[in-house]
């Protein structure tokens, strides 16, 4: 039973940065993402790291957000830099076993989700 849990949200300040992580997949999740979603938003794509160690991102965080995957303890991070106003939402990681060349880019299809972490940025 994979139970993904994300921590390392917080408040910040634009232009800070948060490092959030999440624990609890297994070394067949080949597909790792992590997702946002703002108050009366739909939830979005932020970054993907596949099994083969391929990173991509959302244009909107091209630059300032990178992730990455421990596989020593099976975690995954977000380092957010450059936080802006418009970077505050809930951040959530997703897992699943398929490849992510075999899921859409915008696809929300995730066999796995973690509860969720809030980031708040402030001017």
């Amino acid at each position: 039973q994979v139970q993904l849990v994300e921590s390392g949200g917080g408040s910040v300040q634009a232009g800070g940065s948060l490092r959030l992580s999440c624990a609890g997949f297994g070394s067949r999740s080949n597909c790792l993402s992590w997702f946002r979603q703002a108050p009366e938003k739909e939830r979005e794509v932020v970054a993907r790291f596949s099994g083969d160690g391929t990173r991509t991102y959302a244009d909107s965080v091209k630059g300032r957000f990178s992730i990455s995957r421990d596989s020593a303890t099976n975690t995954l991070y977000l380092q957010m830099n450059s936080l802006k106003l418009e970077d505050a939402a809930t951040y959530y990681c997703a897992a699943d076993s398929r490849w992510c060349y075999s899921i859409r880019w915008h696809s929300t299809d995730f066999a796995y989700w973690g509860q969720g972490t809030q980031v708040t940025v402030s001017s």
